[in-house]
């Protein structure tokens, strides 16, 4: 049916794009058109949302032409509209185009952009306009802590965030998932108990989504007794609050605990989903319960098929090689219902580096190779299967095979945490601010006879 005013019209758009019908919006706009109702701010705000849902760059780029033809393109409405659609559209130019098109543009404006730039992995411009911004509100600041949390930004999320504190931004439910999220990486467990007070601090008792946030930061942090307790606490628990717990019982290698934990979440009438028998089977698997992770897989087959990604295969294969029980991992990877990558036969490697199974190893790692030539891990861990055998003739021969196809090794690290501080070292690290202090006290360590009563390891 025609329609004879703009309201109208905007309103049963609006309907559409609500209800996900958003080919029909686009289209109910172009019928508008075509019945000689011109459009308002309103009305291009809805549809555009309707035109990112579609993820169509040709049908934004058109209803940009009619923002243009129409003179909206000024309007502070629109133009956040316009910035939000290629934004999210990985569009940045586009986006940066819109931004400087809107006249006096406002905090919506702004932070619509920063999400893009974080999006696309543009860090250094989502700060500088985040620097420049004429105004800052929680949402905005919000925006820069999730964006760089979801990088793996971790640092600069947790600085972001107390510079937030210190300006006097009151933070919402929504910041401190991503603060600890950012905090469990970098495993900062002093900064995650005073974010855990300031959680307390403004909101009394945590809702589920912090309570969830604070399980999985303890746990991962190497607090599993906070981890516990902030659990056991918790007044609303969903599946994720089980699951936070189960990896945390998995991760520190107690089985035993992570398995009673989903008997007791099976009595709460909760159903397990694909995060939950990871978790199990991953606790399994470093518990050497390898019967009952098998068991957990077999069932998940039978009752809830669709919840098994492949990487619950790799668990598997995982568990049986961790057990000496090649034949049945060969087997089970032959009947697999997919073509196994190279993680499965990674997997393999690791059981045969704790069995000294070198004839095994060797043949998994051609088979790697094959797959993928330049995949440096295939060779460490079969240089690692000849170093726990003791074959160091052919421990040299594969190193020789690294440095002469040119490959590079992903250098490990570790990390310590002094006063709030993560101190982050590789192996002959020398850029830390008091390396020659470090290295003083390493060799005063190591040059310290055994029964020396100040021996510090």
């Amino acid at each position: 049916m025609p329609y004879r005013d703009v309201v109208t019209a905007t309103a049963a758009i609006g309907a559409l794009t609500r209800r996900g019908r958003h080919r029909d919006a686009v289209a109910l706009f172009s019928q508008v058109l075509a019945d000689g109702v011109p459009p308002n701010n309103f009305t291009f705000g809805t549809v555009l949302r309707s035109a990112t849902a579609l993820r169509d760059p040709r049908v934004g780029a058109q209803l940009h032409a009619c923002v243009a033809k129409f003179g909206l393109c000024s309007n502070v409405f629109v133009g956040s509209a316009l910035v939000d659609h290629y934004a999210k559209m990985g569009a940045m130019r586009e986006a940066q185009g819109a931004l400087g098109d809107t006249h006096e543009p406002n905090v919506v404006s702004y932070t619509a952009l920063i999400a893009g730039f974080l999006k696309a992995g543009m860090f250094e411009d989502a700060l500088r306009l985040f620097r420049c911004m004429p105004e800052r509100n929680v949402v905005s600041w919000n925006a820069m802590i999730g964006g760089c949390s979801q990088a793996g930004l971790n640092e600069e999320a947790v600085a972001l965030y107390l510079e937030m504190c210190r300006e006097g931004v009151r933070p919402t439910e929504s910041t401190f998932p991503c603060v600890l999220t950012s905090v469990a990486n970098a495993g900062a467990l002093g900064v995650g108990r005073s974010v855990h007070a300031s959680a307390v601090k403004h909101f009394g008792k945590p809702d589920v989504y912090i309570g969830n946030s604070l399980v999985s930061c303890y746990a991962r942090c190497g607090s599993l007794e906070d981890s516990v307790l902030v659990f056991r606490k918790m007044e609303l628990k969903n599946v994720v609050s089980w699951n936070a717990l189960i990896c945390g019982y998995a991760q520190s290698g107690r089985g035993e605990e992570a398995l009673a934990a989903y008997k007791t979440m099976r009595t709460m009438g909760l159903k397990a989903n694909d995060v939950t028998l990871l978790g199990l089977m991953f606790g399994c698997n470093h518990a050497g319960l390898v019967d009952e992770g098998y068991s957990l897989f077999r069932t998940a087959q039978v009752e809830q098929p669709g919840i098994l990604k492949p990487e619950h295969y790799a668990c598997v294969v995982d568990l049986l090689s961790r057990a000496n029980r090649f034949d049945d991992a060969k087997r089970f990877l032959e009947d697999l219902p997919f073509e196994p990558g190279i993680g499965f036969w990674k997997s393999m490697i690791g059981g045969c580096q704790i069995h000294w199974n070198k004839a095994l190893a060797e043949s998994v790692a051609r088979r790697i190779q094959a797959l993928d030539p330049k995949d440096t891990s295939s060779y460490i861990l079969l240089s690692n299967v000849y170093s726990a055998a003791g074959s160091w003739q052919s421990v040299s021969m594969v190193r020789r095979q690294i440095r002469d196809l040119g490959l590079k090794r992903i250098t490990g690290c570790s990390w310590i945490e002094v006063q709030d501080k993560a101190h982050v070292f590789f192996n002959g690290d020398h850029r830390h601010p008091q390396s020659n202090d470090i290295y003083m006290m390493l060799e005063s360590c190591l040059n310290t006879d055994e029964d020396d009563e100040h021996c510090l390891v």
